[in-house]
């Protein structure tokens, strides 16, 4: 299958079980499923988007749009037609440059193709404006009018993922075209009067940040200015009678405002939920730096649809559930900010928004909800032992592989856990905030390979093994423990391992969590490094250990683990690698003392 550079932007249901999880994967899937079909227009690949300006008129009662777009482009080669894609439903009225009016067609390809005032060579600007009416097409359902509350207030919205675009207003679709930057002007009746009752004002919702309303007491005009690259389907409008209200978050050249555009209705329980939003906010930012598009907005604009789309500065949202918020908000970093650059790296995008979630449970509830986070996915990701993470050639055809919950959301986000606990915080988070500050990847596409190296260079290790295992491999290892205590209290651990897949990845290279526990129920955690299977290691506790645990915080991908203490008659299972030459010594005190001293010199 060719490789294409893809735009993902994932839709996405209330993450909060197993099913929940799920639902998201099959939405997601879904919309990727039309694109897997996606092959690129030679029609509309001689020219790059400079940007768009969008002037669209609507009422939300109405199931009509008229509208002008005016697109500055550079030509890739000499032109003498431009095309672009647009439904059959919408009737172009007119193209032009300069106000020269332009011959056009409309085709049956869903296009129109307007003749250049003279041939473009390459590397030649121009801006062509289009004005156009009609209903749009119902197709990929992109364009839609509903109404809500007891007053049945008329509801306007867009959601074009992946190819509704053209439905609703001429565009380039080609998924790996962003338009620099974007205008969008939108004018509606200024308000809606229901049979009893007050009138309701209208508010219209887009990308970027508004700079703009204007009123006359009979129509409303609001434009918003998004200044980042953007693809065709993820510009999105909404309007309806909208209360809007907004929290302040500090940034790291000022402040910037979660915007919330919310039924009135749902006014109560929106303030009580989405207050979190900021917190989840702060953590993030904490975590991989300033939220991308600081200097504009974040948002949230209530949509009657029971999921949600990342539409770049303003997630859709039909819940306002904890989970739905932080997997929305992750992708602004992780989808939109930098995006997977094949379906081979989708693990990119959705890997770190699931990890994500974990860590908004970490951060803001607690060690112990974290471990039971971890968990649960180790349960889930154990429940094969095949299947690698990076998607191969032979599957990408396969969306069921390309989106399985198991491999590209589940382990992808504990093999990210297991990295960070490789590397420790500090160089963890530090090379993922390097990666997504690249110049070249920031607002563009990455790969994997982007990512190894970035770890690697901020860390100055050689990760292939790890990546090589964890990423390309398949499988999991199950880990046996056998231990001895000689007469003076050392212990004596034996420590091998087998793969649920040994034709991929014979042997896992691991730090394995262990616990050792003293008589009174206390314990000391160590990490036992795992370099060849039969492996001895001698361990000074300190302490009379009476029992020993693997993993016990669910920090590595492993399952069927056992643990069995060798009495004085049967040591012989240790002595066998007493002369291992790949036998550890670890000495509980001298360790804990070189932490401190690591600690209170910021190295870990």
């Amino acid at each position: 299958m060719k490789r294409i550079n893809l735009l993902f932007f994932s839709f996405v249901l209330c993450v909060g079980s197993a099913q929940n999880i799920q639902q998201i994967v099959t939405n997601e899937a879904k919309a990727a499923a039309a694109k897997m079909t996606f092959v690129g227009k030679q029609s509309t690949d001689n020219y790059d988007i400079r940007h768009h300006k969008l002037e669209i008129a609507v009422d939300p009662s109405v199931y009509f749009i008229k509208g002008k777009v005016t697109t500055t482009f550079v030509a890739k080669e000499a032109m003498k037609t431009i095309t672009f894609d647009a439904s059959k439903e919408l009737q172009i009225l007119s193209a032009s440059i300069d106000d020269r009016s332009l011959a056009f067609i409309q085709n049956e390809q869903d296009e129109v193709v307007v003749d250049l005032p003279q041939t473009f060579l390459t590397g030649t600007e121009a801006t062509i404006t289009i004005t156009y009416q009609g209903k749009p097409s119902t197709k990929e359902d992109a364009f839609t009018i509903t109404t809500h509350g007891p007053d049945k207030v008329p509801v306007l919205y867009t959601l074009s993922e992946p190819y509704g675009s053209k439905d609703w207003w001429p565009c380039k679709q080609d998924l790996n075209d962003k338009a620099d930057a974007i205008e969008v002007v939108i004018t509606t009746p200024s308000f809606f009067k229901p049979k009893k009752g007050k009138k309701r004002s209208y508010v219209a919702v887009s990308n970027g940040l508004e700079t703009c309303v204007t009123d006359n007491g009979i129509t409303k005009t609001t434009t918003y200015k998004h200044n980042y690259p953007i693809p065709s389907y993820l510009v999105a409008i909404a309007v309806t009678d909208y209360e809007v209200y907004k929290q302040t978050v500090e940034g790291t050249d000022g402040t910037f405002d979660i915007v919330n555009y919310v039924y009135p209705e749902s006014m109560n329980t929106a303030k009580k939920h989405t207050e979190v939003t900021k917190d989840i906010m702060y953590v993030f930012q904490d975590l991989f730096g300033e939220y991308p598009f600081a200097d504009e907005k974040y948002g949230h604009a209530e949509f009657s649809w029971g999921g949600g789309m990342e539409h770049t500065t303003v997630s859709f949202i039909g819940n306002y559930s904890r989970m739905l918020i932080a997997h929305e908000l992750a992708h602004q970093w992780f989808g939109n900010k930098v995006t997977c650059g094949s379906w081979k790296d989708i693990w990119l995008n959705e890997g770190f928004a699931t990890y994500l979630t974990g860590m908004v449970e970490e951060k803001l509830d607690g060690k112990r909800d974290f471990n039971n986070w971890k968990q649960g996915k180790v349960s889930t990701i154990t429940r094969s032992g095949f299947g690698s993470i990076y998607v191969d050639e032979s599957n990408l055809d396969n969306i069921d592989r390309i989106f399985s919950s198991r491999l590209t959301y589940d382990k992808a986000s504990m093999v990210l856990h297991m990295l960070r606990q490789h590397l420790g915080d500090k160089d963890f988070f530090q090379g993922v905030r390097n990666y997504l500050n690249d110049e070249k990847l920031a607002y563009s596409y990455a790969n994997t390979e982007d990512f190894i190296r970035h770890m690697e260079v901020q860390s100055n290790r050689d990760l292939s093994e790890f990546f090589n295992d964890w990423i390309y491999g398949e499988g999991f290892p199950s880990f046996k423990l056998d231990w001895h205590a000689d007469a003076n209290g050392e212990l004596q651990v034996v420590l091998s391992q087998q793969t649920t897949a040994p034709h991929s990845v014979d042997f896992f290279e691991a730090e394995v969590p262990v616990r050792l526990y003293s008589a009174n129920g206390n314990y000391e955690d160590i990490i036992l490094k795992h370099a060849i299977n039969d492996q001895l290691f001698l361990v000074n506790a300190g302490f009379d250990v009476v029992k020993i645990e693997i993993d016990p915080n669910f920090d590595i991908i492993s399952r069927d683990n056992t643990v069995r203490r060798a009495l004085d008659s049967d040591a012989d299972i240790i002595a066998q690698a007493i002369n291992s030459p790949t036998r550890v010594y670890t000495d509980i005190a001298l360790a804990k003392a070189r932490r401190a001293t690591l600690v209170s010199a910021g190295g870990e």
